[in-house]
């Protein structure tokens, strides 16, 4: 993986860095193509949810309510305390402070405070609940959509993308949802609500505090612009720092068998210093907006002491008041900011939300045949006048036709894009002919079920798969409920059976993410004796000694000969000295078969095949 791919993936991930540093708005996100669509269609998957939304919009409103009123509460007992105070100071008969009414003021300023956090509490809950449902089933439906799209979809899309949608965007949706949407709600109904209160307080003042609102925007706006590229800068580098980190760890014996290490810490500086510049660049751009609109804010706050001192002064309005606004203008801000911060966010939410509608949305295999009891068991194959092409216009394979009887051993030879793999690819119905048929015992295989017509097939190649599990959970994923003599039998077959005897827990030892702690050779065993225990009618081999040494090669071909003992094989073959044995022996160039016959019959013609036999002989030798 190259370093910019690595910084894609980083920046999608969100990794360490310092994103979460700086106010949201500041961040830079990646956009919907089609926001509006995407945003309908999101919201259709809502309808369920309906009732359970109701009430969370209901409870946010609600709790924002009860937070709004609270500060005129407070600025009426604060009048009724400064009136009693002014009265006592000028010696009013019977003047005193009703601490009475202050008490009843405050007591339903607490339980204004318990019913608005009950409310909060109610809105989070919910939602919790519903943003983590809607996730979850969205990703199971993502999980069915990805095992029914054909195997064209994966081949045109690489797999960390398709990981970075079924993990990252998920996470980002999940946690959007549930933290943004009653943030979202909250804050449009507390700027209404604050502007509401204000003007019912004074007019004027509140046309003091509009007045500072150009003034934040703008300079929001200005700080956005200037930090959205340091930020970028700062996640390409990151990703790029990820990468570089990544390949000198698991590289470093060639790292140091090359005395690279110097280059290795100068590359890295370099990239660190990128990394910090932009870092440091952004950081600082972002955190200097909260003391300027703290500048800003102060302005409004010396426009209402001041309107609210000559308010008070000509008895337009209570000592309360003032209090009250001043609490109501720190409360206007705020949804300002949440509300340009969330629209960041929702930016990203439907990015992520639109990457999971591709997928939804990709067509998917071909109708499957109705599910009929299989005739197939003896492995006769036949390609009839068959034509495939991966892309139109560009014919890969054409006219191909080939019989190949019960138990025989097909041998599939020829440079690099000759078409050797997709025979095989075609075979399994991974992709569908565009002409022609293949059939297996006289019966087209787009008669039978894919899942059926794939049971058929035993597949070893050479790149070795093996998960995460034990040793006999590996083998016995070539039947399921394969019993435990059935799989011991197999690897028995498979010359594997010794081997996992010397480890220390035997068929229980645990093969980790790579398989790594077994030899290439003992991996490659482990997967014969898989297809063993599947024990199926035809076999594809391919190259499958190819990354094994000499002696090992000797015990998997003698395991691979008697796995291949009466079942019908396709050995794709890069070295011919493993398939002179083969009962036919296709020569392809370009989609077609240039030649067939014996190894002993294709020498002696002296053709294509002679050539490439001759020339990987010479290379021996040499």
């Amino acid at each position: 993986m190259s370093h910019n791919q690595r910084g894609a993936s980083s920046a999608q991930r969100g990794g360490p860095g310092g994103f979460g540093h700086g106010p949201g708005f500041a961040r830079a996100v990646e956009k919907a193509k089609n926001p509006r669509g995407t945003l309908i269609r999101l919201l259709s998957e809502f309808k369920p949810y309906r009732l359970r939304l109701s009430v969370v919009i209901a409870a946010a409103i609600l709790s924002t309510i009860f937070t709004i009123w609270s500060p005129k509460i407070l600025g009426n007992a604060t009048t009724v305390l400064f009136q009693g105070f002014i009265a006592k100071l000028r010696h009013v008969p019977g003047a005193s402070v009703n601490f009475s009414a202050i008490g009843h003021d405050l007591i339903f300023l607490a339980v204004l405070y318990l019913i608005s956090a009950a409310f909060s509490y109610v809105q989070q809950y919910i939602m919790a609940g519903v943003a983590q449902r809607l996730t979850f089933q969205l990703r199971e439906r993502l999980m069915e959509k990805l095992n029914q799209l054909p195997v064209q979809f994966f081949d045109n899309h690489p797999h960390g993308d398709v990981l970075s949608r079924f993990v990252n965007d998920f996470d980002n949706i999940s946690s959007t949802l549930q933290q943004s949407l009653g943030q979202l709600i909250t804050s449009v109904v507390t700027f209404g609500g604050v502007l509401v209160m204000m003007l019912t307080i004074s007019p004027l003042m509140t046309v003091a505090v509009l007045v500072t609102l150009p003034l934040s925007f703008g300079l929001t706006a200005f700080v956005v612009r200037r930090s959205q590229g340091y930020f970028r800068s700062q996640r390409r580098q990151l990703g790029v720092l990820n990468g570089h980190v990544e390949e000198s760890y698991t590289g470093h014996a060639i790292i140091k068998a090359y005395g690279h290490e110097q280059r290795a810490i100068e590359q890295f500086d370099s990239i660190n210093a990128e990394l910090y510049e932009s870092s440091w660049k952004s950081q600082f751009i972002t955190g200097i907006i909260f003391p300027l609109m703290n500048v800003i804010g102060n302005l409004g706050y010396v426009f209402v002491s001041v309107l609210g001192g000559i308010l008070v002064t000509r008895r337009a309005i209570q000592i309360g008041d003032i209090q009250a606004f001043i609490q109501y203008t720190r409360q206007f801000s705020q949804p300002i900011t949440q509300m340009a911060s969330i629209s960041n966010i929702i930016q990203s939410l439907l990015a992520s939300t639109e990457r999971i509608f591709e997928i939804l949305d990709q067509p998917e295999e071909s109708a499957d045949a109705p599910a009929s009891p299989s005739k197939v068991s003896q492995g006769h194959v036949q390609f009839r006048d068959v034509a495939f092409s991966y892309e139109a216009q560009k014919p890969l394979i054409e006219d191909f036709t080939l019989d190949v009887p019960a138990g025989a051993t097909v041998a599939i030879v020829g440079p690099t894009g000759a078409g050797k793999t997709t025979l095989v690819n075609l075979l399994m119905r991974f992709y569908d002919v565009d002409q022609g048929q293949i059939c297996v015992d006289g019966q087209d295989i787009r008669d039978l079920p894919r899942a059926e017509l794939r049971r058929i097939f035993g597949m070893v190649l050479q790149e070795t798969w093996l998960f995460h599990g034990t040793i006999r959970d590996n083998i016995g994923y070539g039947r399921e409920d394969a019993a435990e003599a059935a799989i011991v039998r197999a690897a028995v077959l498979a010359r594997a059976d010794h081997f996992i005897r010397t480890l220390p827990d035997g068929y229980d030892t645990v093969l980790n993410e790579e398989a790594s702690n077994i030899s290439q050779g003992q991996r490659q065993l482990l997967t014969i004796a898989r297809a063993f225990l599947a024990d199926p009618a035809i076999l594809i081999l391919d190259e499958a000694t190819s990354n094994v040494d000499t002696r090992t090669e000797v015990a998997v071909q003698t395991a691979m000969a008697d796995l291949m003992q009466g079942r019908t094989s396709f050995v794709i073959a890069h070295r011919l000295s493993t398939i002179r044995e083969a009962d036919i022996i296709l020569v392809m160039d370009h989609g077609r078969i240039v030649e067939k016959g014996s190894h002993a019959e294709l020498l002696a013609q002296r053709g294509f095949y002679y050539e490439l036999y001759q020339s990987q002989f010479q290379k021996a030798v040499v």
